[in-house]
């Protein structure tokens, strides 16, 4: 509605996990590496956390486009499943064909296929989103996964992508087997002070940066740092309410005052949704 008003090819601060407009802050960065260097040093277990929508899920696809070429790549979203399930959404997303297959059949299609891969030098890559919601004895099979290996190296990494939930969840007595094979746990931080002036206009800059873009002024960036906390989802959010303000209010100069009204209108919208909810009880 307002990329025209403020010269944007495309809206900046959408809340899909879009690599392109991932702001490389210094954990971000170290998240990065962290994953690129547990895949390619084929470590097996890769576990990477972080609170609701701090941008995992980003950095993930932020990798995957990086190292494409040299990758064969599962992405599992449904992580409420038993492991036979499971199994077969890993296959099927491989692009195998396991129809009708029991367990054991699976596991000897999936190896055949790991062992092609290796064959043709390309790391083979798990990657289970939410994994905070996989139960131990899905996540005691998963370990059972990685033992599909050569003499020397690991057939498949499989990268665990979770909330804080999951540091608990790994450290049971249960696990430990597991959590032994995790060489480092890694938690992604919300954004600092510092850095959420440098996230917009980034994200504005990738949007489309022209004589019609939008400036926010320090006491803006003050507002919206308190309203977030720094958690980039927070801050698309607020942010896009906030331009609609200023577009509505035919400004280009997003201050305090247009931020505070963002705010307003995010809090109407979530006492509204909650009373339609009371109404059809």
């Amino acid at each position: 509605m307002y990329e025209e008003f403020y010269g944007f090819k495309e809206l900046p601060f959408n809340v899909t996990p879009d690599p392109k407009f991932l702001y490389r802050s210094s954990s971000h960065r170290d998240a990065l590496a962290y994953i690129t260097y547990g895949v390619f040093q084929k470590k097996g277990f890769i576990a990477l956390t972080g609170e609701v929508g701090v941008g995992k899920t980003t950095i993930v696809n932020a990798f995957m486009d990086l190292f494409q070429p040299s990758i064969e790549v599962s992405f599992i979203f449904s992580t409420k499943f038993p492991f036979d399930q499971l199994l077969y959404l890993i296959c099927n997303d491989f692009g195998l064909e396991v129809e009708g297959m029991n367990k054991a059949q699976m596991l000897i299609h999936l190896n055949k296929f790991l062992i092609e891969q290796y064959e043709n030098k390309r790391n083979t890559v798990l990657i289970i989103d939410e994994a905070q919601n996989l139960s131990i004895q899905v996540l005691e099979e998963l370990r059972m996964l990685s033992n599909l290996e050569t003499r020397k190296r690991k057939l498949l990494q499989i990268m665990l992508v979770g909330q804080p939930e999951l540091e608990i969840i790994l450290n049971l007595r249960e696990l430990r087997q597991l959590r032994q094979r995790i060489p480092l746990l890694f938690r992604i931080p919300v954004l600092t002070h510092d850095d959420l002036s440098k996230y917009i206009d980034y994200r504005l800059k990738i949007a489309g940066r022209g004589n019609r873009t939008p400036h926010f002024t320090s006491d803006s960036i003050e507002e919206i740092y308190h309203y977030s906390k720094g958690i980039p989802r927070l801050i698309n959010v607020l942010c896009d309410r906030v331009l609609l303000v200023g577009y509505v209010s035919n400004v280009r100069t997003i201050d305090a005052g247009i931020v505070r009204g963002g705010v307003r209108d995010l809090e109407n919208v979530t006492v509204q949704t909650v009373g339609e909810i009371d109404k059809n009880r």
